[in-house]
């Protein structure tokens, strides 16, 4: 919020241009309550975008909680929808279906922040002809964002937030540039997506085909098959069928959460059936069977052995999520 309050102080009113924010919120968290802070910063008119809304140049409008925001013609569609690199509202969604539907018409801005929901949308506004602009990772208060656009799409400009404002008004009232065909992929994909937030009916095979490629990997967050939406060149991306979508960083980032969820669960039953083991070998020596009691204690040990190597396991987990989270966000 301070680096969007810090941009729009800048900006004029009459911007010949709308703007669509997508901030990874909590489900809980209040957006009317943002966008009440970013209109006192202002003179843009700033709205919490809702479903089937209008938009129109000198307007901000910010993606709700638990709530995504594409682009379809002259308006805007706010749906619960799957999450997209484990968030919702996502920035791809937006970023995709402006590139869909407008291309060289389109201003891609990145800003501080973590992850890589951002690559796959510069990637399609870029290669729809439209411009990207990125806030140097250096005047970032969290570099990662930014980073993960520049290391994978040739991005356009690269500038701090100070420099940001003039940037984007200049852009704006640029001739419109040459147009660039969308390519098939991004449309078809923009589609996909589209069908399935407003009907909540799961793609058909059929269209992924279409699509992509099967690949080799399950759904992380509904176990589905995953196919590869990725033309040569292009940064690898994922979807499944009911509509979650994933780069290759975030699909990575959920397997090895699943992973540990897993991990935790076993620990868990192992802890229980240590205690149980040994709650059997106190009875054993009250009851005078030393023997069996004996028997129960080494069952015990031996499972101890077992905790201590998935507390280990988990415990190397962590640093290596945190080295993750340091590299790409």
């Amino acid at each position: 919020m301070q680096a969007l309050t810090k941009l729009l102080s800048k900006l004029p009113a009459n911007l010949p241009a709308a703007i669509f924010i997508v901030q990874h919120l909590s489900s809980d968290s209040s957006t009317p309550f943002l966008v009440n802070r970013l209109n006192q910063y202002t003179g843009l008119t700033c709205h919490v975008a809702g479903h089937q809304m209008v938009f129109e140049a000198g307007n901000v409008y910010m993606a709700p909680a638990d709530r995504h925001l594409i682009l379809k013609g002259k308006e805007m569609l706010v749906l619960r929808g799957a999450r997209e690199n484990q968030f919702r509202p996502a920035i791809d969604p937006l970023f995709r279906s402006a590139a869909a539907y407008y291309g060289a018409d389109v201003i891609g801005v990145i800003l501080t922040g973590f992850m890589t929901d951002d690559v796959i949308g510069m990637e399609a506004i870029k290669r729809s002809g439209g411009i990207t602009v990125v806030q140097d990772p250096a005047d970032a208060e969290f570099p990662p964002l930014p980073q993960n656009v520049i290391r994978r799409v040739a991005t356009d400009y690269v500038v701090s937030l100070d420099e940001m404002a003039d940037l984007l008004v200049e852009l704006a009232h640029q001739p419109p540039q040459d147009s660039v065909a969308v390519p098939t992929d991004i449309w078809l994909e923009a589609q996909i997506a589209e069908r399935i937030m407003i009907s909540s009916v799961m793609t058909s095979i059929e269209d992924l085909d279409k699509a992509g490629k099967k690949s080799p990997y399950s759904c992380p967050d509904c176990g589905g098959g995953l196919w590869e939406l990725s033309p040569e060149g292009t940064n690898k991306r994922f979807r499944c069928h009911t509509g979650h979508a994933f780069t290759e960083d975030s699909l990575l980032f959920s397997k090895s959460s699943a992973l540990e969820e897993t991990l935790w669960v076993a620990l868990r039953t192992l802890e229980e059936r240590r205690n149980i083991l040994i709650h059997m070998a106190q009875g054993g020596t009250e009851k005078g069977n030393q023997r069996w009691a004996s028997v129960q204690e080494d069952r015990a040990e031996e499972m101890k052995v077992h905790i201590e190597r998935l507390r280990e396991i988990l415990a190397k987990s962590a640093l290596s999520d945190e080295e993750h989270l340091g590299e790409v966000g």
